[in-house]
């Protein structure tokens, strides 16, 4: 089961939309007029459109068996003082004493770009159940990090 926010949950709709309902259709069209191109042994055009065809098929059923598990999170049942998922955190790195703020989303909705990292991400998964003003040790790729909780949030 996977558990996602409101705004993840719609977000994969459609894309899973835009699969089956424009990128789908233009492959097959591709598909057809290199077809009618002639013989299909030396046709580049469409052996690509083919693996073309193949690659969104896989994202379409992909996407359709995340959704199928997924269930949206209720912000208003959760609680708001430890960390969970959907929790906003801003940490602050005791060495360098750079703070950061990330929101905790489940792995597809995970995007450094707009601060939401996986939960299953070595600084979320050392945050979970944490506090205000908790200190936790992490192993990330770079080493190992002290992080201090500076506030918690939905």
């Amino acid at each position: 089961m996977e558990y996602m926010s409101q705004e993840g949950y719609d977000k994969l709709v459609a894309e899973l939309h835009q699969l089956e309902c424009v990128d789908l259709p233009q492959v097959r069209e591709a598909i057809a007029e290199a077809r009618d191109k002639g013989d299909l042994s030396e046709n580049f055009e469409y052996h690509a459109a083919k693996r073309e065809q193949a690659r969104i098929l896989g994202r379409i059923r992909f996407k359709q068996r995340v959704l199928e598990h997924a269930r949206v999170l209720d912000k208003s049942l959760l609680g708001g003082d430890a960390i969970g998922l959907l929790s906003r955190v801003e940490i602050s790195n005791l060495k360098t004493n750079h703070r950061m703020t990330y929101t905790i989303v489940s792995p597809h909705e995970a995007n450094m770009r707009e601060g939401k990292i996986s939960v299953k991400s070595p600084i979320a998964h050392a945050l979970m159940g944490k506090k205000k003003g908790d200190v936790v040790t992490v192993n990330v790729p770079a080493g190992v990090v002290s992080l201090r909780v500076e506030n918690v949030s939905l």
